[in-house]
């Protein structure tokens, strides 16, 4: 148990250390997992034997769970609403003529049988929002024609419709249904849509009442609220034969275009946990994988990777948006921002754990696509966009975010004036203020007043200042110290304290009293110490 424990440790720590190189040279940090598994993997540097895809399914599965309930969380439905009726007809209509086109390719091209070439196209009909937002904000890339939106709206709609897809075609090859194929077709999209959609809203509207009702006594529990939310959004539909990736979805994105409270908190939460979910996915993808597999599906894969982003996706989306009046250089990036990603990966999984029998390594044949995938047309997307002239070099892809706000906080400041302060007898128009900083209301004698340019300022006045909030940028990162009796600063001068390289002491509160220290300063119980490290 203890050397799974320190395994588990280093793999996600060399994953985090992998994800600040790929992020410096624009190359999407999900490769990285992905050959992180490899080296870890069956037939890799460390041999660990691992081909439990059952227990791959379920994990993967759960994982996908929080990716989709955050993907519609995150995402700005006000900067998303322009770009919505293409990105919803992309993620629905594309995404089923994208299996369909990729299923018949693998027919007549591959021989496939006609239900596998089918399971084929659906488990790689989606795209893949993590991998094309980890390049576009790695790089800060904003896309004109609100095309970062919509591929955002697109990439976290369709895997619900891909999924429904691979699910109908596992049925019709296992046989476990006595309808017909195309009632069997006509029957399941209807259940999964409507429960999906039906059962989503209502536990969406529901969570949103019970936040707004509902204090939590204990920090934290608005964020286990949440973890709970979304897997009961999967888990109840599914339950009733419905979708439960798209009910996980719609409560994401009802929920995140809400007010509730602790949203910035939330936001901060569930991209560290996303963030761990894409690395275990992908990681996972890796280990699954054999080498020695690898080379006689890769062949076929290659094949598919080229019609997928050469013939069927470009196809698709000239065939949906050229009514829409999308501009050529719009569609261009959007066929190739078509990343395959973590929902292939899954599905790939649960169609080998369905006891379907295939002809071909289904697995590895998506494992190889989704690795071509990433590699290239993530590697070359920021490429493709300056070639395109499509990056938006006013905007800011931020936008596109729940957690995005354009604008300032404000914090407010309180001094109390005695009379040997230098602001005491003086009128306010006097007051050497820096730039930027208002005296907003003075407190005098229990009554709160609004200053004006007369106004003068007395000996026992409460004065409350705003200013700008400090934003943390260039690098500089304060932190907050609160000295107790018993701190190992206690009773020193700046000089004896022993602080990090590069850090500096810039500001002691001292009861109402703010001191610039230097070496010579002595450290006391109860001060409260301003550290900047650079």
């Amino acid at each position: 148990m203890t050397q799974l424990l320190i395994l588990v440790s280093l793999v996600i720590l060399t994953c985090i250390l992998c994800n600040r190189v790929t992020t410096k040279f624009g190359v999407p940090m999900l490769l990285a997992f992905i050959l992180l598994g490899m080296v870890f993997g069956s037939e890799g540097l460390f041999r660990i034997p691992f081909d439990d895809f059952q227990f791959a399914e379920t994990i993967c599965s759960v994982a996908l769970i929080f990716i989709m309930f955050y993907g519609g969380f995150s995402t700005s439905w006000k900067a998303a609403r322009p770009a919505a009726g293409k990105a919803i007809l992309l993620s629905s209509a594309g995404t089923i003529i994208t299996a369909l086109l990729t299923g018949l390719f693998c027919h007549l091209v591959l021989k496939f049988s006609m239900l596998e070439g089918m399971l084929t196209g659906a488990v790689l009909a989606s795209t893949d929002a993590a991998s094309v937002f980890s390049v576009l904000r790695s790089q800060k890339l904003s896309l004109k024609y609100n095309t970062d939106s919509l591929l955002e709206v697109e990439s976290g709609s369709n895997d619900p419709f891909a999924y429904m897809l691979t699910i109908i075609f596992l049925s019709a090859m296992n046989g476990t249904s006595t309808q017909s194929i195309p009632v069997q077709i006509i029957s399941t999209a209807f259940s999964q849509v409507f429960f999906g959609v039906i059962l989503g809203v209502a536990i969406a509207f529901a969570a949103r009442w019970f936040l707004s009702n509902f204090n939590f006594e204990t920090n934290g529990f608005d964020a286990a609220f949440m973890l709970a939310t979304a897997v009961l959004a999967y888990a109840l539909p599914s339950a009733v034969g419905g979708n439960g990736y798209l009910s996980t979805y719609m409560v994401g994105i009802i929920l995140g275009n809400n007010p509730i409270p602790n949203k910035k908190s939330l936001v901060n939460f569930f991209d560290g946990l996303t963030s761990l979910m894409q690395m275990l996915i992908f990681f996972i993808l890796g280990l699954l994988s054999f080498p020695s597999r690898i080379a006689a599906a890769w062949l076929p894969a290659l094949t598919i990777a080229l019609f997928l982003t050469i013939i069927a996706r470009p196809l698709v989306i000239g065939l949906l948006m050229t009514p829409m009046r999308a501009p050529l250089r719009q569609q261009a990036l959007i066929s190739w921002a078509g990343l395959r990603g973590a929902a292939s990966i899954v599905f790939a999984i649960m169609a080998v754990m369905r006891g379907t029998a295939l002809e071909h390594d289904l697995f590895h044949i998506v494992f190889c696509v989704v690795l071509l995938s990433i590699s290239i047309q993530g590697t070359l997307l920021p490429w493709f966009a300056r070639k395109t002239n499509m990056i938006n070099k006013s905007g800011n892809v931020l936008t596109t975010f729940t957690d995005y706000t354009d604008e300032t906080d404000i914090q407010f400041i309180s001094i109390l004036v005695d009379e040997n302060h230098p602001w005491a007898k003086r009128q306010v128009r006097d007051l050497d203020l820096p730039p930027g900083t208002l005296l907003v209301f003075l407190r005098r004698d229990g009554q709160n007043l609004v200053p004006k340019g007369d106004t003068i300022i007395e000996s026992g006045d409460a004065l409350v200042l705003s200013a700008s909030a400090y934003t943390g940028q260039d690098d500089i990162h304060l932190r907050e110290i609160s000295i107790n009796q018993f701190h190992d600063w206690c009773g020193k001068t700046v000089k004896e304290l022993p602080l990090p390289k590069n850090s500096l002491i810039i500001l002691i509160r001292r009861g109402e009293e703010s001191i610039i220290p230097s070496g010579q300063t002595q450290i006391l119980a109860g001060d409260l110490i301003v550290l900047n490290t650079v």
